[in-house]
């Protein structure tokens, strides 16, 4: 690229789960693509530390996988690269109120095989990695350091400190929920926080998780979820109020695994730290519009959701996936950054973002208010709703999907 511009139908901007995705979705398609990331992205090496990982040698950060997007990842030829020994199905999931109120779910009840697959972000990734390896059509140009985008009619110019550049009919933002992208067209938009953080490690546990999922909403507004993993561990994320969050983060893993296990009841029986805990602040992002001139929004730089259902990935995979569609689909409009096909991109998303963002961030509201009145009204409605099965399947349809 030294010294000229290259011209692309796509350039993504950010090679996180979501950017690779688009990129190999878009170019199985026929779309010419760029990947642009700031931080180094190793194709050669996805194997060698695929297989480095052994069995006591697990990931911190984990993802709830839905049918939907196994469904789409499997299309671009990344979920079959998936180790079936890394992989854990939710066959069920139990979830608990503050005062005695109680919703399951199960994955026969719902027609499904699983409710969620739990799958390591470095598994995940690897794949998404291996899968852009081995499509035509795909750039890699990583690391690099985007300096402007000049905006024009006719197509964008993505400027690199060095000099040189790059042309292209759409530029996608899949660089996060701190999006430079997105700032570059203007859009500035900071995230509401939670005054909350989200703690995770991963335990070993000393009874059989049988394929169920735990969550409780604790008495303090936080959330505390315990997600199976292979064999006899439990990956966990508590969403804990920022003092609580502090003094999780202080424990060592001995006290941690012992405090986890008490505020989930020993629902596993004992618990043994297997990786040290990490955390990440929550907040909520919701954007007045994910499209700009020849500028689409996708995942975490597009909208921020809480991450009590487990849907903040599936939400970017069902960008991708839309965005795809359209461009695929788009006939006698050869323009890849139309307005008129981001228009159809936005509306499409509009809904099931919404949805979502409307549950989660209801459910951290409800949960979060002091009122006794309030705490006895949801609990029996979460059991309420437990007795329901059609109301059930309809809560649930939009999280498989």
């Amino acid at each position: 690229m030294a010294g000229g511009t290259r011209d692309y139908d796509v350039a993504v901007l950010g090679a996180g789960l979501v950017g690779l995705a688009l990129a190999a979705s878009l170019a199985r398609a026929g779309m010419r693509v760029a990947i642009v990331d700031r931080s180094s992205v190793d194709a050669s090496n996805v194997s060698v530390a695929s297989a480095s990982s052994t069995d006591e040698d697990w990931d911190a950060r984990v993802y709830a996988v839905s049918p939907g997007s196994v469904a789409f990842l499997n299309d671009i030829g990344a979920w079959q690269r998936m180790r079936a020994n890394r992989l854990s199905p939710i066959e069920s999931m139990d979830v608990r109120g503050d005062a005695g109120g109680r919703l399951t779910f199960s994955a026969h009840e719902l027609g499904e095989r699983a409710l969620a697959w739990i799958v390591e972000n470095r598994e995940l990734h690897a794949a998404l990695i291996a899968s852009v390896r081995d499509t035509p059509g795909i750039d890699m140009l990583a690391p690099r350091t985007p300096a402007s985008i000049a905006w024009g009619a006719g197509a964008a110019e993505l400027r690199f400190d060095g000099g040189d550049a790059l042309s292209t009919r759409l530029i996608v933002g899949a660089d996060g929920v701190r999006s430079w992208t997105r700032a570059q067209a203007g859009m500035h938009q900071d995230p509401r926080p939670y005054s909350q953080t989200a703690i995770v490690a991963n335990f070993a546990s000393e009874l059989a998780n049988r394929g169920r999922a735990f969550q409780w909403f604790l008495s303090d507004g936080g959330v505390l979820a315990w997600l199976p993993l292979p064999g006899r561990r439990i990956s966990m994320v508590w969403s804990a109020p920022e003092l609580l969050a502090d003094e999780l983060l202080a424990l060592d893993g001995a006290a941690l695994a012992e405090r986890v296990a008490l505020a989930g009841a020993r629902a596993l029986g004992a618990l043994t730290t297997i990786t040290a805990s990490t955390s990440f602040p929550l907040s909520l992002l919701r954007l007045p519009s994910v499209i700009a001139q020849r500028l689409a929004l996708v995942g975490d730089a597009a909208h921020g959701v809480h991450p009590l259902a487990g849907q903040g990935v599936n939400l970017g995979f069902g960008d991708a996936a839309a965005l795809c569609s359209i461009l695929a689909a788009r006939g006698a409009v050869r323009d890849p950054g139309s307005s008129l096909l981001l228009q159809r991109y936005a509306r499409r998303r509009l809904e099931p973002v919404l949805a979502m963002q409307g549950v989660t961030d209801g459910l951290v509201r409800l949960f979060g208010s002091r009122s006794p009145w309030i705490g006895a009204l949801r609990n029996r409605g979460m059991s309420l709703v437990g007795t329901l099965g059609p109301v059930k399947r309809l809560l649930a349809q939009p999280a498989l999907r």
